[in-house]
């Protein structure tokens, strides 16, 4: 696939919707495709992570149980994989495993750390995405502590 298409690609995650066309170009060029035949493991549960994948076609199985019984989250093409580890050090939480022919798009931990570097303004937007999400989390756990505390009463 072409840059611009790639670049496209990153637009359509909500992620890096509104980030500079110049910063996505530089995350764009920096990113390593890889396609993946049925059955092939993108990851395994508890490796070190170094980044996230965009899914750009097929269906990618991601199982946290890793206990060999089938898996109900699968997802496809737009969505952004391992997004915690393109920001920070962590493992990976689950094994992602191609459910079908499919390609994903690698996302170094070192590029997003150079965009953020290069185009401050893009730390600004990712912290107020984030910022909205806990937000959001925040506000659903005090209507769920609410619930529970009012079935105790």
């Amino acid at each position: 696939m072409g840059l611009n298409e790639d670049i496209a690609a990153l637009e359509a995650v909500p992620t890096f919707a509104g980030v500079e066309r110049e910063a996505l170009r530089l995350i764009a060029f920096a990113a390593e495709s890889r396609i993946l035949r049925a059955g092939d493991v993108l990851f395994r549960r508890g490796e070190p992570a170094d980044g996230g994948y965009l899914v750009r076609s097929g269906a990618i199985a991601l199982d946290a149980r890793d206990d060999g019984s089938p898996t109900d989250h699968v997802v496809g093409p737009g969505v952004l994989i391992g997004e915690l580890a393109l920001f920070a050090e962590t493992k990976r939480p689950a094994t992602a495993i191609a459910r079908e022919p499919s390609s994903v798009t690698k996302l170094p931990r070192s590029i997003l750390r150079r965009v953020l570097v290069e185009f401050p303004d893009v730390a600004v937007h990712l912290r107020a995405i984030f910022a909205e999400r806990l937000n959001g989390i925040a506000a659903d756990l005090a209507a769920v502590r609410r619930s529970l505390l009012s079935i105790e009463r």
